[in-house]
């Protein structure tokens, strides 16, 4: 069976504005890292083969909420395991695991709430965009990006499984 996404849809709750048209991705068990040496390599690669290889980075999730309204995020949980909260103060919490794979449209609020100590993510974005980080707190940023957000264009191709992959089906405007 083919591997498809949750998908999941968040209301601006004020201060965080989400996305009011596309939805929030979650891949389970995406990658099998359970055999592999160095998991946080293999989901950069594979970001990387299907378009999402701009600005890749290697850390955790901000315990705050925050979100980009400029540029979609792919975040790849390389290793270990975490409570992480998708769509802002009022969105919804995911017990995130290694192998599992989330996207978030921009305007998506995140935040760790725990984690282990173990706990590795490799975040990528799709090379059209503009990284910038907005706060959950602050409403002059949310005004500004309520007006970016629909600027952001669609990702040719889905982060995990490419230009066939649901994403661009799934994100059509």
């Amino acid at each position: 069976m083919p591997l498809k996404p949750l998908t999941f849809m968040f209301k601006d709750d004020g201060m965080v504005p989400n996305n009011p048209a596309l939805p929030a991705l979650v891949y389970e068990g995406a990658v099998d890292v359970a055999d592999k040496r160095d998991p946080a390599s293999a989901i950069e690669k594979l970001f990387t083969a299907n378009g999402w290889g701009y600005a890749q980075w290697r850390n955790g999730i901000y315990p705050f909420v925050h979100y980009h309204s400029m540029i979609h995020e792919a975040l790849g949980i390389a290793c270990g395991r975490a409570r992480v909260q998708l769509g802002g103060h009022a969105g919804e919490v995911f017990e995130l695991a290694a192998g599992d794979v989330v996207v978030l449209p921009a305007g998506t609020g995140h935040q760790k709430l725990a984690g282990s100590s173990d706990f590795l993510v490799i975040g990528a974005y799709p090379p059209q965009g503009t990284y910038n980080l907005c706060h959950g707190d602050n409403p002059a940023e949310r005004d500004k990006a309520l007006a970016l957000i629909p600027k952001v264009p669609v990702p040719e191709s889905d982060p995990v499984l490419g230009k066939d992959g649901p994403l661009p089906q799934l994100w059509r405007r």
